[in-house]
């Protein structure tokens, strides 16, 4: 059986909030329907476009802006370079003009109220993600696409053998399991970021993923430098207060600071002490899921509900740890991004498969192998911090209340994040001889929690906090 091939860039993707599989995977999938029409040459004999919205995506896809990407998509803007200050604007004009300029070419009639249809109580059996595209020909013919939205922005058709797109590749040390990792390392001596690296050989040369990582690097100290310094409400009607920005102006004193590296130094000249530490990180990871729950530029790590653990334990390392060196951060971010996709591989990271475990508890355990290995630990001693934070997610449940990725996802990114450098310090003082559970049994574990997990806690907003906390949310 050939081994699926994922790169770093696969596992960290640049987007927009506030979902990975609900926002940016049918953001994703209506540009590829986009591509296929264009491709058989019928772009511009399109006379009507209409979404089917399935499962979660149609239950909760008001409060994740599905909707809202699926017309970003068609319109052919892209989620990396898209000017997320817009997207008010541009909704409000296709709601009132009732057109779409598909691709940014052809104009169609199209009243967003009556076109896309949020079918509530319809699922399609492959994965609960799932959306049709169908289009009617000037000459009378149609065509009707369905993508699955499987999660961390992956996107794929039931026929499709790799997600998103990806390009197949040979790679020089094929990794389906941590129990792979472990021997490629072994037999070479090489340290886990490092066989990484050798991997991503596979699709560029190494200074193209070096400043391809520092990129994505750069856009996650953006984002939680201007979540901590941006105030107000987050949309959507819940009336959640930003919180980020307070907290940040309490622990500088009341001093602000106008660009990231000068904050930097402001936070390591405050001290080390176990509180002040304590309270950067959380201040960290909720500046980054409230710039996510506003529909900001966030990087899916690996979804964007979990987009604040891997950005705070990173700015954690930075600050605290000395880390602030290229390398250190790159073979952070490597070994991080390879945990992740053992886990997609051997389970899930969408929530509507797995619940938040497949989330959070995926990001923690990226975050805490990252921090282990950058810390100067062993191989062993990095899946074996991954295994610590995610055994301690286990059975975690998706219960957004509203839909919306705001309660209880932001503080649980501070939570996780916590986890992850607890995770870490543990398996630093550790002897991974001993260890009685194994990366590859908390995978499978998590798979089998996933699978025995009422649907309820998938991403439905139909259990736990979502049907306890009364609300009325406002009309879209």
């Amino acid at each position: 059986m050939p081994h699926e091939a994922i790169s770093v860039f696969d596992m960290f993707k640049i987007g927009v909030g506030p979902s990975s599989s609900h926002t940016l995977g049918p953001w994703r999938a209506a540009q590829r329907f986009l591509q296929s029409l264009e491709d058989k040459g019928q772009l511009f004999n399109v006379a009507a476009v209409r979404v089917l919205l399935y499962g979660s995506l149609a239950k909760t896809g008001k409060g994740h802006g599905t909707d809202i990407a699926v017309l970003l998509g068609l319109s052919g803007d892209d989620p990396v370079t898209f000017d997320v200050h817009l997207i008010d604007a541009k909704m409000e004009d296709i709601k009132t003009m009732k057109k779409l300029l598909l691709h940014g070419k052809h104009e169609i009639d199209f009243d967003p109220a009556e076109d896309i249809e949020f079918l509530m109580t319809e699922s399609l059996p492959y994965h609960p993600n799932a959306l049709t595209f169908l289009a009617a020909f000037h000459n009378g013919d149609s065509v009707a696409e369905t993508w699955y939205s499987i999660g961390g922005g992956f996107v794929k058709r039931e026929e499709e053998k790799v997600a998103g797109g990806a390009a197949a590749v040979q790679l020089p040390f094929p990794i389906d399991k941590a129990d792979d990792l472990l021997h490629w390392c072994r037999k070479t001596g090489l340290s886990i970021s490092e066989v990484v690296m050798e991997n991503e050989h596979s699709w560029r040369p190494e200074q193209d993923t070096r400043l391809g990582m520092l990129n994505i690097w750069r856009v996650m100290k953006e984002c939680i430098f201007r979540g901590c310094n941006t105030r107000g409400m987050l949309p959507g009607g819940l009336n959640v207060t930003r919180r980020a920005a307070d907290l940040n102006t309490k622990l500088l004193e009341g001093r602000s600071y106008t660009d990231y590296d000068t904050w930097l130094q402001a936070i390591r000249d405050g001290g080390h002490h176990f509180k002040y530490t304590l309270d950067w990180v959380s201040c960290f990871a909720l500046a980054v899921n409230e710039e996510n729950a506003s529909f900001g530029r966030v990087v899916t790590a690996p979804t964007n509900g979990a987009a604040g653990v891997i950005p705070a334990v990173l700015q954690y390392y930075v600050a605290f740890c000395d880390g602030y060196k290229e390398d250190k951060i790159l073979q952070f971010m490597l070994t991080a991004a390879e945990i992740g996709s053992i886990f997609k591989k051997g389970a899930t990271i969408s929530a509507a498969m797995g619940g938040c475990q497949a989330e959070i508890g995926v990001s923690s355990a990226m975050a805490a192998a990252g921090l282990t290995e950058a810390m100067g630990g062993t191989q062993r001693q990095a899946l074996m911090a991954a295994e610590i934070a995610m055994e301690h997610h286990l059975g975690l449940t998706c219960d957004p209340i509203g839909g919306l990725v705001q309660i209880p996802c932001i503080e649980r990114n501070t939570m996780g994040a916590i986890k992850a450098i607890t995770a870490s310090q543990l398996a630093l003082q550790s002897t991974p001889d001993f260890a009685k559970v194994s990366l590859d049994n908390v995978i499978k574990t998590m798979w089998d929690t996933a699978k025995d997990m009422s649907f309820k806690y998938k991403e439905t907003a139909e259990g736990g906090l979502a049907v306890h906390i009364p609300i009325s949310l406002p009309e879209c």
